[in-house]
């Protein structure tokens, strides 16, 4: 296997256009697994360790831009307040070491349909700044991911940074596991809400090939606004629930992912609606 290890952005762009067989790493917290485990062996790793611009992150036009280097820590402890899904799903993330270590983009270009940073991307609408040697793509979070583990990037191209909404309204994250930390989500729900506009973002993790939103879900609260009704709370949460293809393995059942999604999606409207009532 061969190492590269990139100084600057420009420099990385170029390594990976010489090596598009290259898998890049930032805090390897999924790609040295999957390698110790003996899972994948990638012909060669391009480092961005020390590539410092990623590790920025800056408010563009509404959006926060972050970079593809800034860790689940930061995001806690930084952007909570602007980004409240993100940094709650941030929390779930393996342990203290693994949040120092892991990014976003790194969770990212996994494309793991469990990934617990993709609920919160989808809800609140992020597009992902991709880049290579022949210019820059901004590709909406619903068209990223392409199938199990697989995503939109071109052989050549890198994720350079996301960009989410700045909040405007409540945002949740919810997962259930096999425990309450360290844990592969069973399942995972993200919720943003924009009172103002009348309108909710959805996401839905490992429960489907893909992670997704439940359009007809939201759809259903624009049409029938009334978060804080137990009956549209409930059938919000049904429609979100059919929204998701979930399987059966060791983690759990489809009909236990059916279920604990409707009910994820119910609490976490109510969740969302109830912090709307209190701080308005």
């Amino acid at each position: 296997m061969d190492f590269l290890r990139a100084t600057t952005w420009a420099e990385a762009l170029r390594m990976k256009a010489d090596r598009p067989d290259a898998t890049p790493v930032q805090g390897g917290t999924d790609v040295m697994v999957e390698i110790n485990l003996d899972k994948g062996r990638p012909k060669a790793l391009l480092d961005l360790t020390p590539v410092a611009e990623l590790t920025e992150w800056s408010v563009e036009s509404g959006n926060i831009r972050v970079g593809a280097g800034v860790t689940y820590t930061r995001v806690i402890t930084e952007l909570a307040d602007r980004l409240p899904g993100l940094a709650q799903a941030s929390r779930t993330v393996g342990s203290p070491q693994i949040r120092n270590r892991g990014t976003v983009a790194g969770n990212l270009g996994a494309a793991s349909p469990a990934g617990d940073s993709h609920p919160p991307l989808l809800a609140t609408g992020a597009i992902v700044e991709a880049e290579s040697v022949d210019g820059v793509r901004m590709i909406p979070i619903g068209d990223f991911y392409t199938g199990v583990k697989r995503n939109a990037l071109a052989a050549n191209e890198l994720i350079r940074a996301v960009h989410v909404p700045l909040r405007a309204g409540p945002q949740y994250f919810s997962k259930i596991g096999t425990r309450n930390a360290m844990v592969i989500a069973v399942c995972s729900f993200g919720i943003a809400l924009n009172v103002a506009e009348r309108t909710v973002g959805t996401g839905i993790g490992s429960a489907a090939p893909t992670p997704r939103r439940a359009v007809e879900a939201e759809a259903f609260l624009a049409e029938n606004w009334s978060p804080g009704d137990p009956e549209v709370g409930r059938r919000f949460g049904e429609l979100v629930a059919a929204a998701a293809a979930p399987i059966d393995d060791v983690r759990g059942s489809r009909d236990y992912r059916v279920h604990a999604l409707a009910v994820m999606a119910r609490r976490t409207l109510g969740w969302a609606w109830e912090e709307h009532r209190r701080t308005s």
